[in-house]
């Protein structure tokens, strides 16, 4: 089991920068790794798939392919799953999942087609190990076993993440549907804002909710590796070796960046909701940088800049900006409850309709929402002077609405949904006359 053919899918979009982050993971070579549709396939071996797991931001998962064959009924995925050797990896104690992703897959029935290679993992078991076979566990599997059909061809997988990677295990206070991790790191990525290099420039999220994106960038600049508070379903598999991963976690360790403690911030994050503050001052301690990102409460058209950029050389300001319904101009939520967070319908709700303040997730797509955005495009103009913003929005008239000419878009999915990340330079002067 020394080498292992392994695929780490990602959001669409983001293959470009997972693929090097793989290669910086990992030590090696270019020509080991593959960009594919949706992830990066690389042959490695299983410490390289633990080291992965622990390290990755933009992976959802860490999968080894154990079986590609061609198919043309369901009685052929049982055959095909009949075939590997599930034994070497979990025993019957261990719970098992079957999931089904598909493309033009001519089956009539997923779910038939998951419950057929369910059974032949169950059978084979019952042959190699008397009789015993593994229960299902739908919710929380020890085991999850992945098959991705095509027009005629069947890969199985069997995930060694567990929980999808976005969890890094410091998030407990949060809204609905907070912005993912992954995500996060991919905004952060498409930026360039941290190239490894100890000359940061000063980060700013004037919407950050329960904080993902400034406590992903947090831990970045301090090398805290994105999975070193959780656990995953490698450390229940048969091949796993728990003194080559204590070895693997303390040279993680060893390798964080201790902050001094009269080293000043240069990461920020505010939002309208007090609340939300609390929660993102929480998850950074969880996290691990409490000390290292300062938060405040504020509207975003009224903060002005947290730190003078003018001898640093310009600040970069990231955010998933609200959008939605029921806004005015001035940012409120009129004639119902406003929605925050820090993500796309993201949050919770507060009602402070009545209050001018910005920070809910849901914005009108009409012309005050234009307006709103206009404002928030002079206010920065006018006091952000020097910063780059990078805006991800599901807008692609987000530049039109804030009068303001982006100088770069980057295609980015937050989930099914398509986005956009924007990059406005910030220069004082008057507003561009757009759409």
């Amino acid at each position: 089991m020394q080498q292992l053919q392994l695929f780490l899918p990602c959001a669409a979009g983001v293959e470009d920068y997972l693929a090097p982050e793989v290669l910086r993971i990992t030590g090696l070579p270019p020509g080991c790794i593959t960009k594919q549709r949706g992830g990066v396939a690389v042959r490695t071996s299983l410490a390289q798939a633990m080291l992965l797991n622990l390290h990755s931001r933009l992976a959802q998962r860490v999968l080894v392919l154990l079986s590609y064959t061609e198919y043309r009924n369901e009685q052929d995925l049982y055959r095909a799953a009949s075939e590997v050797a599930w034994e070497r990896w979990f025993t019957p104690r261990e719970s098992i999942k079957v999931e089904i992703t598909a493309q033009h897959c001519p089956l009539t029935s997923l779910n038939f087609a998951a419950l057929k290679i369910k059974d032949a993992v169950c059978d084979r078991f019952r042959t190699v190990a008397g009789g015993v076979r593994p229960d299902v566990n739908t919710q929380w599997p020890d085991v999850r076993i992945y098959a991705h059909l095509t027009t005629d061809a069947c890969s199985l997988y069997i995930d060694t993440s567990g929980e999808p990677l976005f969890k890094r295990g410091w998030r407990e206070d949060k809204g609905d549907a907070p912005l993912k991790e992954t995500l996060a790191a991919a905004m952060l990525a498409a930026s360039g804002w941290f190239e490894g290099d100890d000359d940061l420039k000063p980060l700013y999220d004037p919407c950050c909710g329960s904080g993902t994106i400034v406590i992903e960038a947090a831990q970045m600049a301090c090398n805290i590796a994105a999975g070193s508070r959780r656990r995953f379903a490698f450390e229940k598999y048969v091949p796993f070796q728990k003194r080559v991963w204590d070895d693997i976690k303390q040279e993680a360790l060893a390798a964080e960046v201790v902050r001094s403690p009269d080293q000043k911030p240069i990461i920020f994050g505010s939002d309208v909701a007090h609340r939300m503050v609390d929660f993102a001052q929480r998850n950074a301690a969880r996290a691990g940088v409490a000390d290292v990102i300062e938060f405040r409460g504020g509207d975003a058209l009224q903060r002005m800049p947290p730190i003078d950029v003018g001898t640093a050389g310009g600040g970069v300001m990231l955010l998933n900006p609200p959008y939605g319904e029921r806004m005015d101009v001035g940012g409120v939520a009129k004639g119902g409850p406003r929605h925050t967070g820090d993500a796309v319908g993201a949050g919770s709700f507060e009602d402070e309709a009545n209050v001018p303040r910005f920070g809910a997730r849901e914005l009108p797509q009409h012309e005050g929402a234009g307006e709103f955005f206009n404002q928030l495009a002079s206010h920065w103009k006018k006091n952000y002077a020097g910063w780059t913003a990078w805006v991800l929005t599901p807008d692609l008239k987000l530049p039109g609405k804030m009068r303001l000419k982006e100088t770069r878009r980057v295609p980015m999915w937050n989930g099914p949904i398509e986005c956009r990340l924007f990059r406005f330079d910030m220069v004082a002067g008057k507003m561009d006359k757009l759409g």
